[in-house]
């Protein structure tokens, strides 16, 4: 059996909103393990955004355990979960989070500022080489206003794979796309996926459930469905199947 990287056990959230209480996740209970692709799926108030928060050490449960990579997450303060986060996580954003004005050979080192482990010559070869297996190697010193909307998405992957993290968690990594983009994305997902990284990847669009080995479906604080995809379509054969766009 692998690794389990996630284990939620029976996880609940509550906040309270005026003098109400807004039960947000109500129970949620699973485990993910090393070099599974997830995808969690659910309309908007499923709780798929609190959920994300928690299992991104952004946030604590109000009852029940977390343990991330066997790290028992849900007592730790504010600090300790920072630590955690970034030594453990990889995140993937809508909107990409680049920092302006600055290449991106800069925006990839960004996390290996903070870990005195590397050396400035070890940050920049551990940043070409994330850039190159993202597809990037001829656009490290590109800043974010020469590059497109696909490859800004490519360095903030690249930047969240970086650290080595455990996991690598994705909200909406595709959402801000266009059809083909978004494809191209998922291609370097599943790519990602095949060399044995674990992925998360929050979302609304249920038909990134056919790209990944596991899709969760969270409805009213609970999950609703967990089922693993035996049959995971290619996102490489969709991509090669849509046409190319004229300039």
């Amino acid at each position: 059996m692998s690794k389990t990287i996630i284990r939620l056990e029976n996880i609940k959230r509550n906040f309270l909103v005026g003098d109400e209480t807004v039960h947000a996740l109500r129970g949620v209970s699973f485990s993910i393990h090393e070099g599974e692709f997830v995808t969690i799926m659910g309309a908007s108030g499923s709780g798929k955004s609190t959920l994300l928060n928690l299992l991104g050490c952004l946030d604590t449960p109000s009852e029940g355990e977390y343990f991330l990579d066997n790290i028992p997450v849900s007592s730790m303060n504010k600090n300790e979960r920072s630590e955690i986060r970034n030594s453990k996580i990889g995140f993937v954003f809508q909107s990409y989070n680049l920092l302006p004005k600055t290449t991106a050979l800069e925006n990839v080192e960004l996390p290996l500022l903070y870990n005195p482990a590397y050396s400035a010559k070890m940050r920049r070869e551990k940043s070409e080489q994330a850039l190159t297996s993202v597809g990037l190697a001829d656009r490290l010193f590109h800043k974010s206003n020469q590059m497109s909307g696909g490859q800004m998405q490519r360095v903030a992957i690249a930047r969240a794979l970086v650290n080595d993290p455990v996991l690598l968690l994705a909200d909406e990594a595709t959402g801000n796309l266009d059809s083909r983009t978004a494809y191209e994305i998922l291609v370097l997902f599943q790519e990602l996926y095949t060399r044995g990284r674990t992925i998360i990847f929050v979302t609304h669009n249920p038909e990134l459930a056919h790209f990944s080995s596991r899709n969760i479906v969270l409805k009213d604080g609970k999950v609703i469905s967990d089922e693993k995809n035996a049959d995971i379509h290619s996102a490489r054969a969709v991509l090669e199947k849509m046409p190319i766009p004229e300039d």
